[in-house]
């Protein structure tokens, strides 16, 4: 595989930037305790215009992988961290999400046989404690549906990455096509779950109606074409220590947006959660023989 280009950083950057808008529009525009009707509606309708536009259905042992795909990637997951977005503050729901690089380093070593540097173990420390610099606050209770959702989500989420990496796409199919089939299995799955155990809102306003599109269009179909993208060209970890920029999306929004005040102590955190995304790159520069391991040697050649 050719090395990625910065670009490549650049692009796929832009999808955990588009999520960590995700919590703001959930709380300020969305109907209220309406989570599945707002994932169905989020994934199904951008579903469904990629598959218009590709007109390529699954074949063989890909009508399975679009199924595990599509409920890990985008049905459970959408389910999940919608859950946690009702139940906890968006930044507290980030923060539990933080421990996905941990879950796709271990996936990976294990479906992937990518090892695990040292540098990627400091990058999941240091940029989980910037989160919780950037986050937490004294104040906030913690609300276990939501701590539960969170950590749902993000096994979903990490074994979805990996997963993606492993089996990639089948020959001849476009990216959108691929990203379609996902997104369309996950609305479809979530769509008899939300018509049994949820009540459709009394009316959608127009700010609900701005922001079912905003997540469908932006948050699905464009923020999802631009993950599986990178999940393509990157190493399976590097994308997932890319997801950082949400938590970090999330706090700029809302000090922009909610008045929320960032202080010192926050300040630092989102320093330091770009300094361990910066740490996590793998290192392609050859450097001179040591005695001492380097940061990104290969644990098994610590022993």
């Amino acid at each position: 595989m050719d090395h990625p280009k910065i670009t490549d950083y650049l692009i796929t950057a832009l999808a955990p930037i588009i999520w960590g808008s995700t919590y703001l529009v959930t709380t300020e525009l969305l109907p209220s305790n309406s989570p599945l009707l707002a994932s169905v509606i989020r994934a199904l309708p951008a579903g469904l215009i990629l598959l218009l536009i590709g007109r390529t259905l699954p074949t063989g042992i890909w009508w399975c992988r679009a199924l595990v795909l599509g409920v890990l990637n985008i049905g459970a997951f959408f389910y999940f961290l919608f859950v946690a977005a009702y139940h906890l503050p968006g930044g507290i729901a980030a923060l539990v999400m933080s421990f996905q690089p941990m879950l796709v380093l271990l996936l990976g070593l294990i479906v992937l046989k990518a090892p695990i540097h040292t540098n990627q173990l400091l990058a999941c420390i240091i940029g989980a404690a910037g989160i919780a610099m950037l986050v937490l606050q004294s104040t906030i209770k913690l609300n276990m549906t939501g701590v539960l959702a969170g950590l749902a989500a993000t096994l979903c989420m990490a074994t979805g990455i990996v997963l993606s990496k492993h089996w990639g796409r089948p020959q001849g199919v476009s990216l959108l096509t691929l990203t379609g089939w996902q997104l369309t299995v996950g609305g479809l799955v979530l769509l008899p779950i939300a018509l049994l155990t949820e009540s459709l809102p009394t009316e959608i306003t127009l700010l609900n109606g701005i922001g079912f599109s905003y997540l469908s269009l932006f948050g699905a179909l464009v923020a999802y074409a631009i993950w599986f993208r990178g999940i393509e060209r990157l190493p399976a970890a590097t994308v997932s220590f890319i997801s950082f920029g949400s938590p970090l999306t999330a706090c700029i929004l809302g000090f922009v947006f909610l008045n929320q005040s960032l202080s010192l102590m926050q300040s630092i955190g989102a320093i330091i959660i770009i300094i361990a995304i910066w740490l996590s790159q793998p290192k392609n520069k050859r450097e001179p023989q040591s005695s001492l391991p380097k940061l990104d040697t290969p644990l098994s050649k610590m022993t």
